[in-house]
């Protein structure tokens, strides 16, 4: 076995710096909703989704294993500079839509990035197509569609089994219950995330002769892609965040509950099978379903379809910023160094476009703008209307003199007649006091 060389040494630390994103990223996956109802302080949200992401990293390597023998031949010739190349595509994907509040996938992104980088430098050989489809594209479309569902039919049955109970009596039960909901989303989300980062690593190591070929990560790999993606996620991707808790749909307690838990649910399913599908993906479908299985509830299908177009360009963008870095990274060191220069390049003005509309813990809650009701919103009311409120009598009580209109709203009183208001003033002392206001 060779020594870590100085090209695998920065493939490695790329790969945490992509790890690091990743966590930012999709903190909003765990956190969001348990956010947006006030269920934890932002603060003490992300502190836990930290932790709970480091230990999820240890709990598992078969979707590792995926990424390091099952999507790239690692026999074709792959060498660190392609995976180098992979990683800076997929890093700055993740910048751009982080920037835009975009919850799209780092795990597509890195696909998408190792992928395009395999085809410039190796070619069609390199890449497992049957491990794309199986592992990846069918998941990918498969994913947010049944934690959508879940979440529909979980919200439903929520609201049912409580729909004797005032609100406010269940309200503090559901939130303690989103904590509990949260957790095991951020465990999942170490569980399946952080490993492909591992994976990643493991490859690097393995095309430089450090490891045997299909070997499992080494348990310093495990640590720091633990630690990587636990400290992106306690600084917490705040603009996404935001989208996520706020922008696709008003959020309750029980929806967040129900959609935290098939969501967790659908991630624990697929990091047990190997399946390394997209953690926001599936938490995005299922904050949607919650929305459409509350009674009256209204997703946002802008917000939405920006969400969707997001994800389809994931990997051809990715693959396309990655194509071009491993063209210039075959040119040797100096293209090497020429692709590090421009990647800091780009994700310094991402940073510093960022801090032109600040987002962070104190005002992640402050929620978009109204949407005006479409066609789909108008259609889903029509069949689920929201629950009848109590009628607001809007014809106002008759005036008598000296007393003001009836405000049905709860504004300042109206007074009826100015005149009627003060029935002993002579009519000479009334123009002279219109007289001194006009003046």
């Amino acid at each position: 076995m060779e020594h870590i060389t100085l090209l695998i040494g920065i493939v490695i630390v790329t790969a945490l710096v992509f790890d690091f994103t990743n966590g930012f990223h999709d903190t909003a996956n765990a956190m969001a909703t348990t956010i947006s109802t006030g269920a934890l302080k932002p603060k003490a949200a992300v502190a836990m989704s930290a932790a709970l992401n480091l230990l999820g990293a240890f709990l598992s390597v078969e979707v590792a294993k995926t990424i390091s023998g099952g999507i790239i031949d690692e026999s074709a010739g792959i060498r660190p500079e392609v995976i180098f190349a992979g990683l800076v595509g997929a890093i700055v994907w993740n910048l751009v839509t982080w920037l835009a509040g975009l919850p799209s996938s780092s795990s597509h992104a890195l696909f998408g990035g190792l992928i395009g980088a395999t085809l410039v430098s190796v070619g069609a050989s390199g890449v497992h197509g049957g491990a794309v489809v199986m592992k990846v594209l069918i998941p990918a479309v498969a994913a947010p569609i049944v934690a959508g569902l879940a979440s529909t039919a979980a919200t439903r049955l929520t609201y049912r089994l409580a729909r004797n109970r005032a609100e406010e009596d269940t309200a503090k039960g559901y939130r303690a219950g989103q904590i509990a909901s949260a957790a095991l989303v951020s465990l999942a989300h170490g569980t399946n995330d952080a490993q492909k980062t591992m994976g990643v690593i493991t490859l690097a190591l393995i095309t430089g002769g450090v490891v045997a070929p299909h070997a499992d990560p080494p348990l310093w790999v495990i640590a720091s892609a633990g630690l990587a993606i636990a400290l992106g996620t306690y600084l917490g991707g705040w603009r996404i965040i935001r989208t996520m808790g706020k922008g696709i749909t008003d959020i309750q307690p029980p929806q967040g509950f129900a959609a935290q838990t098939g969501a967790a649910a659908t991630i624990l399913a697929s990091s047990h099978l190997g399946f390394a599908l997209s953690t926001t993906q599936v938490c995005s479908g299922a904050v949607m379903g919650s929305g459409l299985g509350r009674k009256g509830g209204v997703v946002r299908w802008s917000t939405a379809g920006r969400m969707a177009a997001a994800w389809c360009l994931t990997l051809p963008a990715a693959g396309l910023v990655a194509a071009g870095a491993a063209l210039l990274a075959d040119q040797g060191d100096w293209g090497i160094a020429a692709v590090a220069v421009l990647a800091l390049a780009v994700c310094g003005a991402i940073w510093m476009a960022s801090r032109r509309k600040p987002v962070d813990h104190t005002n992640v809650n402050e929620g978009p703008a109204a949407e005006p009701a479409g066609v789909v919103t108008t259609a889903l009311q029509a069949v689920a209307p929201p629950p009848a409120g109590p009628v607001v009598a809007a014809v106002p009580a008759p005036a008598v003199a000296g007393a003001p209109l009836a405000d049905p709203v709860g504004a300042a009183p109206v007074i009826a007649d100015p005149v009627a208001a003060h029935p002993h003033e002579t009519h000479d002392r009334r123009r002279a006091k219109a007289g001194s206001a006009a003046g």
